[in-house]
């Protein structure tokens, strides 16, 4: 599974960083996402499809196999 971000959607309540620190990242200065991969890990596959879901700017999207 993928996932991408668009940032410029992001408003920055971090609630992806807390589901999946692996994953995603916030930057220092805006508290914008950051994606650490875009190659999600079957072990947070789970975590990162609820990241997606309680996204409140819907920032998030899943792609690829399982997405």
């Amino acid at each position: 599974m993928k996932v991408e971000v668009q940032a410029d959607k992001c408003i920055a309540s971090g609630q992806c960083v807390l589901l999946s620190d692996v994953v995603f990242d916030q930057d220092d200065e805006e508290g914008i996402v950051v994606l650490r991969t875009s190659e999600v890990p079957e072990s947070e596959q789970s975590a990162v499809r609820e990241a997606e879901r309680i996204c409140p700017a819907r920032a998030i999207r899943l792609a690829g196999s399982g997405g």
